[in-house]
């Protein structure tokens, strides 16, 4: 239960509508409590003046048992003839359930569309606080399980902020109102009849620790079965080109398989709990007519059938209420464990914190990369060993190696998507943890190896990175990119819809898209991470040949397993595990004839033996 307290503050945000909440839940109970007495008013009526009602006395009324409204009624009836009354009750008893039903609308209207009010703001805050952590983390955790979390802990939480909150209020104010009356009308008969609740409570206890266990299983289960499924519909291609369906499904069908086994056993225990409620209520009602009916047969003084039919009436009105209290329970036990798995989430603190200096040099200025040594938390591979560089202002490096020498890793850390173990990253002689990292960023345009594109219009994932942006501005990004012409060919030219993740377009064009997009920004510096990999010889000459002229004033970096010859570098860093091998301009690296040398070699020798077009 510690785990909810984490919603006092939504609570609080919402304090207004939850008080007129409140106040509307009493009202209705307090409505709901006038209709067993003025029942029991006529019951008793109606003994005394039927012919075989009983000569004893005990079945005299005492009308200071009931609420000041019903007394003030009943002071009103006293001079009216018997069937006066029984009609005047009949129609007070009507209005009394309008009066009853429209506050419990009222009820519903503020505590329910306050649980939709703090599901709102909270799916905010678990949204709000994913895109603040860091890529470290979203290397360890599954979408799937994020997606979990976000829609069907907070919808569980809801059912605790709404319904579980207002069943339990609830019941708080039809206990208060009832024992209260049925103190005043008989205390005997109210102890007896209560008899069944201390019972009633312990079985709620221990239920509710088994409830709690098996809740806790099931989210944990429903989170693997939603990463599974996510999993499957990301990798369809993967699944169906190398045939594996049918080992997909019935990987699919054992998770699916151990959710639905824990999802019966808590529904079994739900089943044998609500009944059981259900017995004791029926039990408290057969104890409580046979004690009242014998104390009306021994003429116990102060006791009536009209009492009685009170008390029957009375343990109805709890019977929804008490029977709830497994149903609460079980809501808020499951809202704890949904919101023990939120927390989890939300207490993880970004290992990328935002600086308390927010200071903002110049980015397209000297960059000092000094002595840098980074290493993945999560694999613990030494990326960068001793890393050192200066860029001067508008220089252009590209940044050679094979697959995994580190390449990538440099972006990142420029980027500050990691911090480094050891050495310093400067800007401008600003150390980056010390620079707003909203603005760093804002100020380079990345193009990532993996590139994404959003379920959108081509225009709007061109334009993703600037508040606005005309056509034209988009076209021209477009045109530099060599994009242009193939999304005037698509059926809506910039209006055509892209699919999930950019599916229905081929490698190149996502890549060119995403160029598009980074040009469009216009940024201080550019950071190209093996963005032309997927793109054909011809089309990559009209990029270089325009990037050439785009970036003339820019700080740019190129990573890269290739040699692009038609672009001019101020200096070429080659890596091989972490550590830089070789550094110059295209001519001197040719002339140390190392690394470099052989893999200018090999490249021109493929690129001689491809068949010419």
């Amino acid at each position: 239960m510690k785990h909810l307290a984490s919603l006092n503050p939504f609570f609080w945000k919402y304090r207004y509508r939850f008080s007129l909440g409140i106040i509307f839940i009493l009202l209705t109970n307090y409505f709901r409590i006038l209709a067993p007495q003025l029942t029991g008013y006529i019951v008793n009526l109606v003994v005394r003046s039927s012919s075989f009602s009983s000569s004893k006395p005990s079945s005299s009324i005492n009308k200071f048992e009931y609420d000041r409204l019903v007394q003030w009624i009943i002071s009103s009836l006293d001079s009216q003839s018997f069937n006066y009354k029984v009609v005047w009750c009949s129609l007070l008893l009507l209005v009394i359930a309008l009066i009853s039903g429209f506050f419990m609308f009222l009820m519903r209207q503020t505590i329910i569309v306050m649980s939709r009010l703090i599901e709102y703001s909270q799916k905010n805050q678990v949204f709000n606080h994913y895109q603040q952590l860091d890529s470290d983390f979203y290397k360890t955790h599954s979408t799937g399980d994020l997606m979990s979390r976000i829609s069907e802990d907070v919808s569980r939480v809801r059912m605790y902020t709404g319904p579980a909150i207002m069943y339990f209020i609830n019941l708080a104010a039809v206990l208060i109102f009832s024992i209260y009356f049925m103190f005043q009308a008989s205390p005997k008969l109210t102890l007896i009849s209560l008899s069944p609740l201390p019972i009633l409570a312990i079985t709620i206890y221990f239920v509710n620790i088994i409830i709690n266990k098996k809740s806790e299983r099931i989210q944990a289960l429903l989170s693997d079965l939603t990463t599974n499924a996510q999993e499957s519909y990301s990798g369809i291609r993967v699944i169906k080109s190398f045939v594996q369906e049918k080992a997909m499904l019935s990987f699919f069908s054992n998770n699916s398989e151990l959710y639905k086994k824990n999802a019966l056993a808590l529904a079994k225990t739900e089943a044998i709990y609500f009944p059981s409620i259900g017995l004791l209520i029926g039990l408290s009602t057969l104890i409580t007519i046979m004690a009242g009916g014998m104390d009306v047969i021994n003429g116990v003084p102060g006791t009536s059938i009209g009492t009685i039919a009170e008390f029957v009436l009375y343990i109805q009105m709890l019977t929804f209420p008490v029977s709830a209290i497994g149903w609460t329970a079980s809501m808020t036990q499951r809202a704890a464990a949904s919101q023990k798995r939120i927390n989890e989430f939300l207490q993880t603190t970004p290992s990328i914190q935002q600086p308390s200096t927010l200071l903002k040099p110049s980015i397209n200025s000297i960059i000092q990369i000094k002595s840098v040594n980074f290493t993945y938390s999560h694999t613990g591979i030494n990326a960068i060993k001793n890393f050192s560089l200066d860029i001067q202002k508008g220089e252009k490096i590209a940044i050679v190696g094979r697959t995994g020498s580190g390449k990538s890793t440099i972006a990142q850390l420029l980027l500050r998507m990691y911090d480094a173990q050891n050495g310093l990253l400067l800007y401008d002689g600003v150390p980056i943890n010390k620079i707003d990292l909203q603005w760093l960023r804002a100020q380079i345009s990345y193009v990532p190896q993996d590139v994404f594109l959003f379920s959108e219009t081509v225009q709007n994932n061109i334009a993703f990175g600037v508040d606005e942006a005309s056509l034209d501005q988009v076209i021209n990004a477009a045109k530099i990119a060599g994009i242009h012409n193939e999304i005037e060919g698509f059926s809506d030219g910039y209006q055509t819809m892209i699919g999930e993740r950019g599916v229905t377009l081929s490698g190149g064009q996502k890549q060119r898209i995403s160029i598009a997009r980074a040009l469009l920004k216009n940024p201080s510096m550019v950071i190209f991470d093996d963005c032309l990999s997927a793109v054909d010889a011809k089309t990559e000459k009209e990029i270089l040949n325009n990037l050439n002229i785009w970036w003339k004033d820019k700080t740019a970096i190129i990573i890269t397993h290739r040699i692009f010859s038609l672009l001019h570098f101020d200096k070429i860093i080659v890596l091989e595990e972490g550590k830089i091998i070789e550094m110059g301009n295209h001519a001197e690296l040719l002339q140390q004839n190392g690394f470099y040398a052989q893999m200018y070699a090999r490249q021109q020798q493929q690129e001689g033996d491809r068949p010419s077009n």
